[in-house]
């Protein structure tokens, strides 16, 4: 369990869509060096576990995080119902640009160098985000389907880190295909988790997710601050 001190920020966010608020958590430690915007993947929220136990690991390297519902209550109604919003990337996508905005405006975070984490479907909101966004400092998928994003992966310029299970046989070529079309990020990688599934449900499978994701945003985040980007 990570100890946060006083100094620490917690707080429970509403976000407006123009079709009702989204819901969000963010956490900010102390002297925080980045925060990551997190965007789930189909049938999942911000209550998801894994992306909170990634969350709270990426918390205890004085990484910011904000979990965030990318539906309303009322799509999330009608989605467990339907399933009708879980591919909708584009709607996911303007969901994410939303919160990017709510990040940049909020007096504790409007400094900060943002970067975003993307779960299965989220993996392809988040890259199509960041292809507009020229100012995000990093992106990491896990066990994400960026061949949703394909048409925007050749605009993406932010460092790239992909997460797959070594045993999540269908994702992995969508993965090897989508980093060579990474053309303008300056940096991109495909890691294999070992001995892992889709859900990184293994023992220590989604302790090196968190590893691998702290590692990227340590980095990219030091780089964001040595030479910042100009938001569009």
């Amino acid at each position: 369990m990570t100890a946060f001190s006083r100094t620490d920020l917690h707080q429970h966010v509403q976000i407006e869509t123009g079709g009702g608020p989204i819901a969000g958590d963010l956490v900010l430690p102390e002297q925080p060096l980045g925060v990551v915007l997190f965007a789930h993947g189909s049938g999942s929220s911000r209550l998801s576990p894994r992306n909170r136990a990634v969350a709270e690991s990426l918390n205890a390297r004085r990484i910011g995080t904000l979990l965030i519902d990318l539906l309303t209550s009322n799509e999330e109604r009608a989605d467990l119902a339907t399933a009708e919003f879980r591919f909708d990337i584009e709607l996911l996508r303007i969901r994410l640009l939303l919160a990017t905005d709510w990040l940049q405006r909020h007096e504790a975070t409007r400094e900060l160098p943002i970067a975003y984490f993307g779960a299965s479907t989220g993996a392809a909101a988040a890259l199509e985000a960041a292809a507009q966004r020229p100012e995000i400092a990093a992106v990491v998928c896990r066990g994400g389907r960026p061949d949703l994003a394909r048409n925007s992966l050749k605009f993406v310029q932010a460092p790239t880190l992909l997460i797959v299970g070594d045993l999540d046989y269908p994702v992995i070529p969508m993965n090897r295909t989508a980093l060579e079309q990474l053309e303008r990020a300056p940096e991109k990688r495909l890691a294999l988790v070992t001995d892992a599934t889709h859900l990184f449900e293994e023992p220590g499978a989604l302790e090196e997710v968190a590893r691998l994701s702290g590692e990227w945003f340590e980095h990219c985040f030091a780089t964001a601050q040595r030479s910042p980007r100009t938001p569009k």
